[in-house]
């Protein structure tokens, strides 16, 4: 198991930072799909896990704005990062896939950007 876990560690230590944004997005993909899984199954603890290890991924990626170098492109980042997470813990409250579907499509479209960038 020491093996997988340091393969992995360096899987990510060696990527780009473009390449990290893409492997970060994806993974919150990952999670909200599996979060919508988990409430079409009536699975309210498994929804509730995977829509806060997503927000931690926002969350993530939003402290790590540099809103100086980046200016307005980061700005608008970081506001868009703050809808998607207020979209998410509403949407864990009230159960709402649609609003699960939404952030996944925004995720979905900044991915496709930084995929540009990151090849």
């Amino acid at each position: 198991m020491d093996g997988i876990k340091a393969y992995q560690e360096n899987a990510v230590t060696t990527q780009s930072q473009g390449r990290l944004v893409v492997m970060l997005y994806e993974g919150a993909v990952k999670f909200l799909a599996q979060a919508l899984e988990a409430l079409e199954a009536g699975d309210d603890t498994r929804k509730g896990a995977c829509i806060v290890k997503a927000l931690a991924i926002i969350n993530e990626l939003d402290a790590c704005l540099d809103t100086e170098a980046g200016g307005e492109v980061a700005m608008n980042l970081r506001r868009l990062y703050d809808f998607m997470s207020r979209h998410l813990q509403q949407a864990n409250t009230r159960r709402d896939s649609q609003a699960v579907r939404d952030v996944i499509g925004l995720l979905e479209d900044l991915n496709e950007g930084w995929k540009a960038i990151a090849t």
